[in-house]
């Protein structure tokens, strides 16, 4: 019945007429977008100037240019090379094209989603393009990584650059060039086109003017409601952060309640997303009195907060409520990314005060040296950072929406051009998915939280080294005696696996590192009942690299939430009835997930 239907309905044809129609509104709503691009710049809201990281590309390009350049007869090589390998191409499509079987001159790689339409191969127009744009790609890739004498950071700069110029102006990214593209927008008569500049310009609306590229469909994703909804009320507050407690669900739960200190670079509900995906949820379900931080969304008003107030506001405080609410003086910590930075500190700071709050501390993601971090290390050297301190200075903080872009870029592909064709030229908006969602829920930094941040760590290294002064206080990793799980995971591009590993030289006791499957995020979020990926242990090895560590290293299916539970119960292993959420001297101010967590940048 359905090849019936398929044979009989109608085919829609190419109007000529409607696609000039079309095309006009595609250019009305094009207008739009650039109106409210130009809306806050009219009304003295925003000023345009050139982004601190031009100065940066001329700069980094500039010296792989000299290196060339130095030399004529290595110049004239390299033109060469480029041409000879024009030329290969055009003698193999011109073989082609009189119908001899010819090998690619060069192929994309297989997991390159960009180019799995058939036509990009059967198509000769098109072939020749794609094959065309990986040689300049590959010839632009080998300018940097043969210069020589470029130093290691200018090199990774250049070719993180190179990266984004290239995926920027791939043949997918246009409709002529687009095989895909091009069928759809003749097949819609151009209707594609019409509904992408209306959300290009809903987009760069949303944006205050500047574009914020949707990659979640919003609708039925709001926190409180859809994510972010395990039962439980806020206890505390002050103007960093509010403190939540949640709701037991069993009978029994562990005397040692547990304390999570998420990143304030983003929001907390990454760890708790839809109930099925929380891993919030999950831990009170196994029976932990569980708090979590929620930090504030800060504005400039905040500009003056830095690491050591985030301390002594954030952690430390939390500590000192869960006493009073439980009368427990002591509690598992969990950290994750750069919340894992701060409770290390944190602990070290404790170490050197003699104070016994901690029986165990977690780390996700979490690197407390930085000599191997990741390609975050693109942005951080100390032109930059006094280029982003005179930013911040004006503002009072970093812009969610400049680090998130910053984000998106170290998956430049996956996270922005895809979308640019999705959404703007196929005119298809995107669904809704709650980890997508969170990730585009940005939030802002304070100036001097993030200038302190920037230089002791990705700059300066001195958590690890022991130099870094806290609340004055020389902080001592190795006074840091509470066990450790370290929890890594193999394609993390924002803490490496290797960095990981290697910070956890610098804890004074046992730590148990552990390796899991996929990435920065989906290696973290990863419920037991999604049976996904899976997760390395290996509690005799004392490698120094992963590779040596995997070699002994045994595989586990699924997620390390049950083994980071069995590790937990560990210590201290008894239970006492549930708690009730909250004291009378702590009565809840309201429900979780709180109000700061919905303020958006």
């Amino acid at each position: 019945m359905a090849e019936v239907l398929a044979e009989t309905a109608p085919v829609k044809k190419f109007d000529p007429e409607v696609f000039a129609l079309n095309l006009a509104r595609a250019m009305e709503s094009s207008g739009q977008a650039l109106a409210a691009y130009l809306k806050p710049r009219d009304n003295g809201e925003a000023k345009d100037k050139p982004p601190a990281e031009i100065t940066e590309i001329v700069k980094t390009f500039s010296t792989v240019a000299d290196y060339w350049m130095s030399d004529q007869t290595r110049a004239t090589e390299l033109q060469t090379k480029l041409g000879q390998a024009y030329l290969d191409l055009w003698g193999n499509s011109a073989r082609r094209l009189i119908g001899e079987q010819v090998a690619p001159t060069i192929e994309p790689p297989p997991r390159d989603k960009r180019f799995s339409d058939p036509e990009w191969k059967s198509n000769q127009f098109f072939e020749f393009l794609l094959q065309a744009y990986l040689l300049t790609t590959q010839w632009a890739h080998e300018l940097v990584t043969k210069a020589e004498g470029l130093d290691p950071h200018t090199r990774k700069k250049a070719e993180f650059y190179v990266q984004q110029i290239t995926n920027a102006l791939a043949p997918s990214n246009f409709v002529l060039t687009n095989p895909e593209l091009l069928r759809t927008t003749l097949a819609s008569n151009g209707d594609n086109l019409v509904r992408g500049m209306k959300m290009l310009a809903e987009d760069i609306e949303a944006g205050g003017g500047q574009l914020r590229i949707r990659q979640s469909d919003p609708a039925n994703l709001a926190v409180g409601v859809n994510m972010a909804t395990t039962p439980g009320k806020v206890i505390y507050q002050n103007e960093i952060m509010q403190l939540i407690q949640y709701t037991p669900t069993t009978e029994n739960v562990l005397r040692t309640p547990l304390l999570i200190v998420p990143p304030w670079i983003n929001k907390f509900y990454i760890l708790d997303l839809k109930p099925e995906k929380s891993f919030v949820k999950w831990c009170v379900d196994q029976g932990l009195t569980v708090f979590v931080i929620s930090w504030v969304n800060p504005d400039k008003s905040l500009a003056a907060k830095g690491f050591d107030d985030y301390m002594k506001q954030g952690p430390l405080t939390a500590m000192d409520i869960i006493e009073q609410v439980t009368g427990e003086m002591k509690v598992h910590t969990l950290g994750y990314c750069v919340g894992g930075t701060l409770l290390a500190a944190t602990l070290a700071w404790l170490a050197d005060k003699r104070r016994v709050r901690v029986t165990s501390a977690t780390f996700l993601t979490t690197q407390v040296d930085f000599t191997h971090a990741g390609d975050l290390m693109v942005f951080v050297d100390e032109d930059q950072i006094c280029a982003l301190e005179r930013d911040m200075k004006t503002t009072g903080v970093l812009e969610g929406a400049r680090m998130a872009m910053a984000f998106n870029m170290l998956r430049s592909n996956d996270l922005i051009w895809s979308y640019v064709v999705s959404n703007y030229l196929k005119g298809q908006p995107p669904s809704a998915f709650d980890l997508l969602h969170w990730n585009s829920d940005a939030t802002r930094m304070p100036a001097a939280n993030h200038s302190y941040y920037l230089r002791n760590c990705y700059l300066d290294n001195r958590l690890s080294a022991g130099t870094m002064v806290l609340d004055n206080t020389l902080l001592d990793l190795s006074k840091v005696k509470v066990p450790v799980y370290n929890l890594a995971t193999r394609e993390d591009h924002i803490a490496p696996a290797e960095s990981v590993l290697y910070g956890s030289q610098f804890f004074g006791g046992p730590v148990k590192y552990v390796l899991s499957g996929s990435g920065h995020i989906a290696g973290v979020v990863n419920p037991p009942a999604a049976g996904k990926y899976q997760y390395w242990t290996n509690d005799a090895s004392k490698a120094t690299s992963v590779v040596d560590w995997m070699k002994t290293a045994q595989e586990h299916k699924g997620s390390w939430w049950p083994d980071w539970r069995e590790w937990l119960g560990t210590f201290d292993p008894e239970q006492v009835p549930a708690r009730a959420v909250g004291t009378a001297a702590f009565p809840g101010i309201e429900d979780a997930p709180g109000s700061y967590v919905r303020v958006r940048a």
